[in-house]
């Protein structure tokens, strides 16, 4: 029995290894052997043969001498960013976005369609294996060399049931397990996550945390929903609730929410009370509520009804940012979404209804900016989810030697 747990703990220790020095070398982009053996403490012989074993599966390659630090000079090992693929994929309340990215979260082809995804669980899965089939076959991207797929959801997800969406949030949803459904079309890794953690990872990696700061993501769409990253890490809480920003209260006698409570954040600035509100502030000129797009160009082109509906917004929103800042006090608060792109238009108003509600030094450590991420954020947010997962656990990478057929 003992030789077999020396064995097991071996093992162990060998692949904990490796994916150290496969997240080291990702970071850093080239590093030499002496570099990661000084800073892991490992052996030199352990870090040549952990190394050996990288570039032979193609993740890492030797990419030329470093700087002589009076000795011969190093040779530099680099990170292949194009060694494997990754699929993202973004559930919206109307809509399916699907991409292909590269290790260094850099899209190489993105699909986009509307969708009732809502309502139409069956079609919306469809829509989803099409498109997906039209990014691999776009790139000629084989399957064996996709790490796997993230998907992010309009919805709160389970740590136990990832595929499960919540039947109060999406009843229609209430028989289908996403992941199960995505494994089995597919045959490949599938992750799955709220569509704002997924905006949070995605901001923590490429956009405005990259530094490694704490913030905090808030999706302003359809519904409303917040992401945190601490110590750089999604934070979804016990049941896969946190972040529901949405659903906090901010005026009482307000109208009925789905999800049972009243006054709820999203009934006063998710896109449909918004557009509503546009369109009767326009009068009777217009009989249609105007579009996201038009409602921001109104407001871009000083349109009395526009500037006041996102005044409104940044009003209802500092409510909650402000209790926000108040609880976990974030370095950096990061506004996603369409309606964001009108800036300083909201960041304005959002910021004067905070500074009366949060407390002065919480307003004065903290940051709100608008994503610099656009529209992809959270389909790369959705990739990202695979790639932090195969970077922690290398065993998720293909099987796929240099120079052999997979």
């Amino acid at each position: 029995m003992g030789t077999v747990e020396t064995t097991v703990d071996a093992a162990g220790m060998r692949a904990q290894n490796s994916s150290l020095l496969l997240n080291m070398i990702w970071r850093e982009r080239q590093i030499s052997r002496a570099e990661i053996a000084r800073r892991t403490e490992l052996s030199p012989s352990t870090v040549s043969a952990i190394v050996a074993d990288l570039e032979h599966s193609g993740l890492v390659r030797s990419i030329g001498a470093g700087v002589s630090r009076g000795g011969r000079r190093p040779t530099l090992i680099g990170f292949c960013d194009d060694a494997y693929s990754i699929l993202g994929v973004e559930l919206g309340a109307t809509h399916v976005t699907v991409i292909l990215t590269d290790l260094r979260g850099r899209v190489r082809v993105q699909r986009h369609a509307a969708q009732a995804v809502r309502d139409d669980p069956k079609g919306t899965l469809q829509k989803v294996k099409e498109l997906v089939h039209e990014c691999l076959e776009a790139e000629r991207v084989p399957r064996r060399s996709v790490v796997g797929m993230g998907v992010a959801v309009p919805s709160p997800v389970h740590p136990s049931a990832p595929g499960r969406l919540s039947p109060l949030i999406v009843p229609a949803w209430k028989d289908y397990d996403v992941q199960d459904w995505l494994k089995s079309a597919f045959g490949m890794p599938v992750f799955v996550d709220n569509d704002a953690n997924l905006g949070a990872l995605s901001e923590c990696y490429w956009g405005a945390g990259i530094g490694g700061e704490d913030l905090t993501y808030i999706k302003l769409a359809t519904g409303i929903g917040s992401g945190f990253i601490i110590h750089g890490d999604v934070y979804r809480g016990s049941g896969g609730t946190a972040g529901e920003i949405g659903h906090i209260a901010v005026d009482p006698s307000g109208p009925q929410c789905v999800c049972g409570l009243r006054g709820c954040l999203v009934t006063l600035i998710g896109t449909g009370p918004l557009l509503e509100r546009a369109r009767e502030l326009m009068g009777t000129k217009s009989r249609r509520s105007p579009t996201v797009k038009e409602l921001v160009e109104g407001a871009r082109s000083g349109e009395p009804a526009a500037r006041q509906v996102i005044d409104s917004l940044g009003h209802y929103l500092g409510i909650a940012v402000a209790g926000l800042l108040n609880l976990l006090n974030p370095a950096i608060v990061v506004l996603g979404g369409e309606i964001s792109s009108v800036g300083d238009l909201l960041l304005d108003p959002l910021r004067a209804s905070v500074r009366k509600r949060a407390l002065s030094t919480s307003m004065a450590e903290t940051r709100i900016v608008t994503s610099a991420l656009g529209d992809r954020a959270i389909a790369v947010g959705a990739a990202t989810l695979v790639l932090q997962a195969a970077l922690r656990n290398r065993s998720l990478f293909p099987i796929q030697h240099v120079g052999k057929t997979a």
